[in-house]
């Protein structure tokens, strides 16, 4: 069962996909999720990535729809979410390739890093305007090289989707959860 802590980190999250603000993610609002990210630069311009891209995003409503809507209304609620994110230390390699979709699509540069502006546009894009991170990124960062390379990017990726850890660092991953600090 997912902790309170993965409650408050995804609830930014569901609210952010809730485009039309009703309490349910519908495959509608996976839809605009898909648009929004083909506004990425990289994405604009390369129609493989967009491809990609979508095809994430809606396989992750297919996921869903067929995992956790036990009623078949085509609706996830949040506690629908969280029976999913209960799921996903088992589906492991599926998280992986999100990772690796969202780090082609946000490496706007294609350099294989994720810049610390290249990671702000990520949680802004996620959550559909702009978000205050304060250090997140040092925090993520871990080496302190001052960006994130497609292997770490993938442990932090994953980290936030099956972590109810607040002491690890890819929780913050999608930007600083209320209440708790990466300390």
């Amino acid at each position: 069962m997912a902790s309170e802590f993965q409650r408050t980190k995804l609830q930014g999250m569901f609210d952010a996909f809730d485009v039309n603000d009703d309490g349910c993610l519908e495959e509608a609002d996976f839809a605009a999720l898909a648009t929004r990210w083909s506004r990425l630069p990289r994405v604009r311009a390369d129609d493989a990535l967009a491809a990609r891209v979508e095809d994430v995003l809606l396989g992750w409503w297919q996921h869903l729809s067929q995992a956790v809507d036990t009623d078949h209304d085509g609706r996830i609620d949040m506690d629908d979410l969280l029976a999913m994110v209960d799921r996903l230390p088992t589906m492991r390699d599926a998280v992986a390739a999100t990772a690796d979709t969202v780090f082609d699509a946000v490496d706007e540069n294609g350099d294989g890093r994720i810049s610390r502006n290249e990671h702000q546009r990520l949680i802004d894009l996620w959550h559909g305007q702009g978000i205050a991170t304060g250090d997140v990124f040092d925090r993520l960062d871990q080496d302190a090289d001052g960006h994130l390379g497609r292997s770490e990017f993938a442990a932090l990726w994953i980290q936030f989707w099956t972590s109810d850890d607040p002491a690890e660092p890819g929780n913050y991953m999608c930007g600083p959860v209320a209440g708790h600090s990466l300390g």
